[in-house]
């Protein structure tokens, strides 16, 4: 990646904050200008313009965007559990729920790794409980979800992560 105007992050971050008032053109427009400051092949100028379409509803655009900022190689660890879980996500809406249920159990596999960090990890799981809905698999999907709860309960994270073990074939916690 090139080198980067220091405030380049922080004004990414003032976008983003600010998106939700944003209408969808607009925010792709801001987006890409932010993008246009970096180099050609710089991986975060892809993943920002992929999450801008995805925002503005342009799930088919976004997609190629996340395939590139993910087939560089080069996003950190953060950016990429983000790429993925969002491509996903895409995915999932566009109606391509075996590819977006293979993203999320391959991104997965990826926080068990020996070193590998674990950011995102229950976004993840969460992503991966709606693509369980949208493939009619609402048993397995609420399990999921609820071992991702689990853990951030007051009370009852035992039991609570015991019945959600019951409900799917494969928890990841």
């Amino acid at each position: 990646m090139g080198i980067v105007d220091p405030t380049w992050e922080a004004r990414v971050a003032a976008l983003w904050h600010d998106a939700t008032a944003l209408p969808g053109d607009e925010l792709v427009r801001r987006t890409d200008a932010l993008a246009d400051e970096l180099d050609a092949d710089d991986p975060r100028a892809s993943f920002e313009r992929a999450c801008a379409r995805d925002t503005a509803g342009l799930e088919a655009e976004a997609e190629p965007h996340y395939r590139a900022a993910l087939a560089s190689g080069r996003l950190d660890s953060y950016r990429s559990a983000r790429a993925t879980i969002q491509l996903a996500s895409t995915l999932r809406i566009l109606g391509r729920l075996d590819e977006s249920e293979r993203l999320l159990l391959a991104e997965l596999d990826r926080h068990l790794q020996p070193g590998h960090d674990r950011a995102l990890h229950d976004e993840a799981r969460a992503t991966l409980a709606l693509t369980y809905v949208a493939q009619g698999r609402a048993i397995e999907a609420a399990g999921l979800a609820l071992s991702a709860l689990a853990p951030h309960l007051s009370r009852y994270n035992r039991s609570v992560a015991a019945n959600a073990a019951a409900l799917v074939a494969r928890t990841w916690t």
